[in-house]
């Protein structure tokens, strides 16, 4: 059974970027990885309502914090068989957001920080009773509030696909979600978590996982 990585972090921290680097290095050293990236936009009829929701459809839905932290939640669950494949394939399986996402973004849309009714919700709902597998390992991707937002805004400018979505707009939630994902790591939430810098060398990422897992 592999070791399952959490990468998280604003939408236009980086994840992306870094987990292609953690992947090749690690494929370098030998190991078998796989990535799988929430929402699957494209492949999950949940994930699709979520993102219709951002962009003004179906009509309140966006505005309640438990239909779209349920909506993320079920496209995780339907992934549920998937994700079990990839860990029993591979040695490291590295997801771009998982649960912590949930909890992070629901919890700043909620006001409230980690100790909330909100985030314990997104856990016993995903980890209970959809029983989605713990990750080994969080990694949080702490990039100031500012750089992810005009990454992002230029993301969705060179890509119509990418427009920013209701989320991404709101600078005041982004900001509060950084702020709540950073008292994840520090809690440790659901497991252990590592913190990424923009400045730390995707090398030494991957050398820590290699090692974890005694390569």
């Amino acid at each position: 059974m592999g070791a399952l990585i959490a990468v998280e972090g604003l939408d236009g921290a980086g994840k992306r970027t870094l987990i292609d680097a953690v992947v090749a290095g690690l494929r370098d050293r030998g190991l078998r990885v796989d990535t799988l990236a929430f929402p699957r936009y494209g492949r999950s009829i949940h994930a699709d309502l979520a993102a219709e929701a951002l962009r003004g459809r179906h009509g309140d839905v966006a505005a309640s914090v438990s239909a779209m932290a349920l909506l993320f939640a079920l496209d995780r669950a339907e992934a549920r068989d998937e994700l079990s494949k990839l860990l029993a394939d591979n040695d490291i399986v590295l997801l771009d957001r998982y649960v912590a996402s949930n909890a992070a973004y629901s919890a700043a849309r909620a006001g409230e920080q980690v100790d909330g009714e909100t985030s314990s919700w997104v856990a016993e709902l995903e980890f209970g009773r959809f029983e989605l597998p713990v990750p080994d390992i969080q990694v949080l991707l702490d990039v100031p509030t500012e750089l992810a937002i005009e990454r992002a805004r230029r993301r969705g400018e060179l890509d119509t696909a990418r427009a920013l979505d209701a989320y991404e707009r709101d600078i005041s939630l982004q900001e509060r979600t950084a702020a709540v994902y950073r008292v994840l790591a520090e809690s440790r939430w659901h497991g252990p978590w590592w913190v990424h810098a923009p400045q730390d060398d995707p090398v030494r990422l991957t050398e820590r996982l290699a090692e974890m897992i005694g390569r």
